[in-house]
């Protein structure tokens, strides 16, 4: 499965509001929430801050890719988020983080799971990428951007 299929517009926030790391969680998780794609925001919202305490999902280079396996979630699903500002995520190379990919999938789907991780981290490590990600004005323009480059890279 591509990336830019399991997007749409409505799980895509290009003015995060938060100011910390929780908070982008919490708004990661209420975009998939109001879109539908999960059921139990709290329960899921728990998951993904248990995964964040075993390590950091902040890979560097600005980007983050939280992500949590769950009861509750029916199928594989994700949502991309932009602060223009950065986070501290406390990452690998300790910048900010300004590109957020979440990704969450059932407790029984391994596979699929790692394979879509596998395919945000190889798009994202593209610096003009990266770039492009984070000078987009539109929520249309971020989603065709990662129509585009996964059609190139991936």
């Amino acid at each position: 499965m591509k990336l830019s299929e399991m997007l749409n517009l409505n799980v895509i926030e290009i003015n995060l509001k938060a100011k910390d790391k929780d908070g982008v969680l919490a708004e990661m998780v209420d975009l998939l929430y109001k879109a539908g794609e999960i059921n139990d925001k709290e329960k899921i919202l728990d998951a993904v801050k248990k995964r964040e305490e075993l390590m950091s999902t902040g890979i560097g280079h600005g980007v983050a890719i939280p992500h949590a396996k769950c009861d509750g979630i029916k199928d594989l699903c994700a949502a991309f988020g932009r602060s223009k500002n950065g986070i501290n995520f406390k990452s690998l190379d300790n910048e900010p983080v300004h590109l957020f990919f979440m990704l969450l999938s059932p407790e029984d789907v391994t596979g699929p799971h790692i394979k879509a991780l596998a395919k945000i981290s190889r798009l994202l490590k593209h610096h003009y990428v990266r770039e492009l990600l984070k000078s987009t004005n539109t929520p249309e323009k971020a989603l065709e951007i990662i129509h585009q480059e996964e059609d190139k890279h991936l």
